[in-house]
């Protein structure tokens, strides 16, 4: 009745025309883009997954240093297996180019540690510093950047990302999300559609065709990580890892790192 008063008073007004602006979210298109996504909405989703919550910046502040122990089995090319024990640590850089990380591995005959920094890859043994084989190198390098890490960062690493699709496998449904880094490496992702989670990638080097599947996921320190992986190459397994510990945010000394070059 007020409102009626009011307008009943005032000078006649002529209506202007609304401006044209988007049309809202409504729940159809709600449920549309969960039913398609684009590539940027799949891994922004994740990364708020593997974040549990906290998402990117989360995970920035979190694992500004990592400590990982755990085990490793290598099946070698003439079927023997060798395990080990291992450590890893780890300085986060601003993009994975700039990540320091050092792997020192145990096996029964031998000790020796890989370390990776200033984008320069070395092998430590018995104190004294070598140029790595380059089949050592590789294997090396590639845990480092055919990673989850590089989906997780592909902002900061200034990759590109494309969505190829849905397809199930197992009875489970992945979101199928193409990455390709400044240095033209290429991954596939298989990112689970319910959980968002990354199960399985997949990549090719020198010819042979490797997939890495994702197991164990658990709560550590408020982020998202998968305790188990198992690496196959060309279809047969090469490589499981088993991570007993890991812990986020301690410090880490620089002389981890520090090597004399060969």
């Amino acid at each position: 009745m007020s409102a009626s008063f009011v307008a009943a008073q005032s000078p006649a007004r002529p209506t202007p025309t609304p401006a044209a602006s988007p049309q809202p979210t409504t729940a159809a298109s709600a449920r549309d883009a969960l039913r398609n996504p684009t590539a940027e909405q799949v891994v922004e989703t994740s990364i708020f997954i593997y974040g549990l919550g906290g998402g990117r910046a989360l995970l920035n502040q979190i694992r500004k240093t990592a400590i990982e122990r755990g085990k490793i089995k290598v099946t070698n090319p003439d079927g023997r297996v060798d395990q080990a024990n291992y450590q890893k640590w780890t300085s986060r850089g601003e993009t994975l180019v700039t990540e320091k990380i050092r792997l020192d591995q145990e096996f029964p005959s031998a000790r020796y540690s890989l370390v990776y920094s200033d984008d320069k890859t070395y092998l430590i043994f018995n104190d004294q510093v070598f140029t790595p084989r380059d089949d050592t190198a590789r294997a090396f390098l590639n845990q480092i950047f055919y990673s989850i890490e590089s989906l997780l960062r592909y902002k900061e690493n200034e990759a590109q990302i494309t969505l190829a699709g849905r397809e199930k496998l197992g009875g489970v449904e992945f979101h199928i999300v193409d990455l390709t880094d400044k240095q033209e490496r290429k991954i596939r992702y298989f990112v689970s559609v319910k959980s968002f989670r990354v199960m399985m990638l997949e990549f090719e080097d020198a010819g042979i065709k490797y997939q890495r599947r994702f197991y164990d996921y658990k709560n550590a320190q408020g982020t998202l990580v998968p305790f188990r992986s198992v690496l196959f190459a060309d279809g047969k397994i090469v490589e499981e890892t088993d991570i007993g510990t890991v812990t986020f945010g301690q410090k880490v000394d620089d002389s981890q790192f520090a090597v004399r070059q060969p």
